[in-house]
C-alpha cells in the first residue's frame, strides 16, 4: 500500500565513496549521509551520480546498511536499481529493503531498446514484487530511452508506484509530468534536471534531485524551502548560485569525468576521496588541482 504525503523535498543523488582499491569507504559514507541529514536532505544511493552500475551487489548491500545505521531514521533512504536481469533486480531490491531502504528508484534495463508496453510491463513487474514503494527513474542520457508520458500516467495509479524522478531535459514533458502528480498524495514528481530545480517547484513539482547537492546540500534545502513558501525571487537566486557551482565540475566534461570532478570538490570539504569505480577513473593531478583552485574562489 502506498504511503502518502511524504515523498517531497530534496533528494541528493549521492556519490559512492571508495578507497584506492575500489572498496566502499564506510567512514566516508557515514560522514556524507550524516551531513545530508544535518541539512535536511535525503540520499539517493547508487543512482547515476553514485556510479550505480559499477557497485557490486555486496558493496551495495553494505552501502545501504551503513547509510541506514548512520542516519538513525532522520531521513528517508532512496536506493537506485539498475541492471538488465529482472529476477536479479528483484532479489537485489528486496535485499536493500530488508537492510532498511525506504524507496527503490529504478531505471529501465538498457541493453535492448524497449517498446512502451515493455517499459510499462517492466515497472508493473517490479512494483508487484518489491516489498517497498517504487519510484520510476527516467534518464534518457544513460538509458537512451524515454518513458512516454502516457505510460507514466498509467503507472502513476499502481498502488506501489509512488513517484517519478525525471532527468530528461524537456520542459514540455516536465510540465505534463508535473500535471500528472499535481494535487495528488499518492504520486510525486521529482525533477532530476538540477538547473531547472526552482522552475519545476514553481510549476508544482514535489521534489528535486540535484547532484550538486553533494557539495552544497544546504543551498538546495534553502532553495526548496523558498519555493515552497512562494519566495521565487530567493529560489531563483539560489538556482543561479548553484548553477555556477555546478559549472566547476560539469563544464566541458563527459558525465563520468564530471562525477570524478565532483568528488574532487567534495574532498575539499573532507567528505570523501577522489577514487572512482571502474570503468571510470579519477582525473589527472593537474586537473584536480585546477578544480581545487576554482573551489577556493567560491564566495
Amino acid at each position: 500500500m502506498k504511503k502518502t504525503n511524504q515523498y517531497r523535498g530534496v533528494v541528493v543523488p549521492m556519490v559512492t565513496p571508495v578507497d584506492a582499491q575500489g572498496q566502499l569507504d564506510i567512514t566516508a559514507v557515514e560522514r556524507i549521509v550524516c551531513h545530508f541529514a544535518d541539512n535536511h536532505v535525503a540520499p539517493l544511493l547508487m543512482g547515476t551520480t553514485g556510479e550505480g552500475n559499477s557497485v557490486s551487489r555486496k558493496d551495495g548491500l553494505l552501502f545501504v546498511k551503513t547509510a541506514v545505521k548512520a542516519t538513525k531514521d532522520r531521513i528517508l533512504i532512496y536506493v537506485g536499481l539498475t541492471g538488465n536481469c529482472v529476477s536479479e533486480q528483484l532479489d537485489q531490491a528486496n535485499s536493500y529493503i530488508e537492510a532498511g531502504a525506504d524507496v527503490i528508484v529504478a531505471t529501465l534495463p538498457t541493453y535492448y531498446a524497449l517498446t512502451p508496453q515493455q517499459m510499462e510491463d517492466y515497472y508493473i513487474s517490479l512494483a508487484d514484487n518489491v516489498k517497498a514503494p517504487l519510484m520510476m527513474y527516467n534518464i534518457l542520457t544513460t538509458t537512451h530511452m524515454s518513458i512516454p508520458v502516457d505510460v507514466v500516467e498509467r503507472l502513476s495509479y499502481h498502488p506501489n508506484i509512488v513517484g517519478l524522478k525525471d532527468s530528461e531535459r524537456d520542459l514540455e514533458r516536465m510540465a505534463h509530468c508535473i500535471a500528472i502528480a499535481k494535487g495528488r498524495k499518492d504520486f510525486a514528481y521529482f525533477c532530476g534536471w538540477a538547473a531547472k530545480s526552482a522552475y519545476s517547484l514553481s510549476l508544482g513539482g514535489d521534489g528535486i534531485v540535484p547532484s550538486t547537492g553533494n557539495f552544497v546540500p544546504e543551498m538546495f534545502n534553502q532553495l526548496y524551502d523558498a519555493a515552497v513558501r512562494g519566495d521565487m525571487e530567493c529560489a531563483n537566486y539560489l538556482q543561479e548560485e548553484t548553477d555556477q557551482i555546478a559549472k566547476i565540475y560539469q563544464s566541458g566534461r563527459t558525465l563520468g569525468q564530471s562525477l570524478a570532478a565532483l568528488k574532487v570538490m567534495m574532498k575539499t570539504k573532507g567528505l570523501c576521496e577522489t577514487w572512482m569505480l571502474p570503468p571510470l577513473s579519477r582525473l589527472a593531478t593537474g586537473e584536480e588541482n585546477a578544480i581545487v583552485e576554482l573551489v577556493s574562489q567560491i564566495p
